[in-house]
């Protein structure tokens, strides 16, 4: 099977967003192979040979914030989120859109200024030379990626988020079925 025959079967998005969807996945799969192989490593020195990784629990840290905020962004795109529609059955269609239209802005809003703060703080960050205490990792890029992240999160809400409110399609994309 060829990767762009592979590729088209997972990912249902049109066009180059497959392939940003495939780039972040992929960053996403590597960094949690990473941290698998880091615990692992780190486990058997700690057991076996009475030393730890130095670093293990900053890398950890890092990992996890590259692995989550290349996600979200996907999660949004796809509308993988949580939703409770209780009272979906009570409210008329019209309503219900509305309180949709309004979730979209809601919480594409609080991305986008959230975004805008946290890139604030890694300007003051890179600024300020912070970097982390054990292997002395600049904190400012990562968290400049963080902002990137939401700031595309913010993107992908209020665009897609709010055309699938007013489409009316509440499936979630169920993808590798």
């Amino acid at each position: 099977m060829s990767i762009k025959k592979w590729i088209d079967e997972r990912y249902p998005e049109p066009n180059i967003y497959r392939w940003i969807g495939f780039i972040l996945e992929a960053i996403s799969a590597s960094v949690l192979f990473f941290l698998m192989m880091l615990t692992c490593v780190d486990v058997t020195g700690r057991y076996l040979f009475n030393n730890s990784v130095n670093g293990a629990f900053e890398l950890t840290q890092i990992g996890l914030a590259i692995l989550v905020f290349a996600q979200m962004p996907l999660i949004t795109w796809r509308g993988n989120h949580v939703v409770v529609d209780l009272l979906d059955n009570f409210l008329g269609g019209r309503i219900v859109k509305l309180l949709g239209m309004f979730s979209v802005f809601v919480v594409s809003s609080a991305f986008y200024f959230l975004a805008h703060r946290i890139y604030e703080l890694a300007e003051r960050s890179i600024r300020r030379g912070e970097v982390t205490e054990y292997l002395k990792i600049p904190t400012g890029y990562l968290t400049e990626y963080i902002a990137i992240m939401s700031w595309l999160t913010a993107a992908c809400m209020l665009t897609y988020g709010a055309y699938r409110v007013l489409k009316g399609d509440h499936q979630s994309q169920q993808l590798g079925d």
